[in-house]
């Protein structure tokens, strides 16, 4: 086995016990260790990611259906439009999209090349949300949870295309949305989050089915790999405090989105 392939492998791990140590987040990683360590396509990658991050998230929302801590009623809500608009953006969107999006002088800006600098400035908006520290998470379980349908709709869809482009789940944006359109408790909005980003990237991932060739054996034992770390990452924290791993967790995220943005930027091909 190559080195970058068990360097890899070891990224799995990571991804799997940052998510179980702060409960999101580590999926960020996944297209970046995809690309950049296994050298994978970024169509590909994000194609992956989709499928690493829909079962991951998968472990968490079963766990957090049987505390009765998801709001079916929300998620639904949110859900259709972001179910149709993540299909439909790998089904459709992404094939469509051409191999050069557009040219700057003499410099042509792939699709690929796009996706990842697009996929930098998400990691960058992901990283300001775990950096940022929230003052009252939101926890009163008694308020009365409303629903604003047309702007969770409006939201679903932006969620739903993004995850679509960019294979990540999306949580620190739906998260805040169903606290502020659904007046959802935090913990309630984390675990229906994870519900909802369980299904879409899984729904997300089939219209990939049909339009990529996929490694299978590799997908698996990658995807594998990161379950297992879920559940290490599980274990340590009932001794480490996840919430306060998260800010430099958010810290490193900066820098990465930094550096992908840097090295896409300057990777122009003409």
């Amino acid at each position: 086995m190559e080195i970058a392939q068990i360097t890899g492998y070891l990224g799995a791990l990571v991804i799997g016990i940052v998510l179980g140590l702060i409960g999101g987040g580590g999926s960020i990683l996944t297209v970046p260790i995809l690309v950049y360590i296994l050298h994978i396509n970024p169509i590909t990658a994000t194609a992956y990611s989709l499928f690493v991050v829909g079962v991951s998230a998968s472990v968490g929302a079963l766990k957090n259906v049987q505390k009765g801590l998801v709001d079916f009623k929300t998620a639904i809500v949110f859900s259709i439009p972001a179910f149709i608009t993540v299909y439909c953006t790998r089904k459709f969107l992404i094939p469509a999209l051409p191999n050069v999006l557009f040219s700057i002088s003499d410099f042509l800006i792939t699709k690929e090349i796009g996706i990842m600098i697009l996929f930098g400035t998400i990691m960058l908006l992901a990283a300001f949300a775990m950096i940022k520290v929230r003052s009252k998470n939101c926890e009163d379980t008694q308020s009365i949870i409303t629903y604003n349908y047309p702007l969770i709709i409006i939201e679903g869809i932006l969620v739903g295309v993004l995850t679509g482009i960019v294979g990540a789940g999306g949580g620190f944006l739906i998260i805040p949305a169903l606290v502020i359109l659904a007046k959802l408790p935090m913990k309630k909005a984390i675990a229906t989050s994870l519900f909802i980003i369980a299904i879409k990237s899984l729904i997300g991932f089939i219209g990939d089915i049909q339009n990529q060739i996929l490694d299978w054996n590799f997908l698996v034992i990658f995807t594998t790999i990161a379950v297992v770390g879920i559940f290490i990452g599980l274990r340590i924290s009932t001794y480490i405090e996840g919430n306060k791993l998260k800010k430099i967790f958010g810290w490193f995220v900066l820098i990465m989105a930094l550096y992908i943005i840097y090295k896409e930027s300057s990777s122009y091909v003409t």
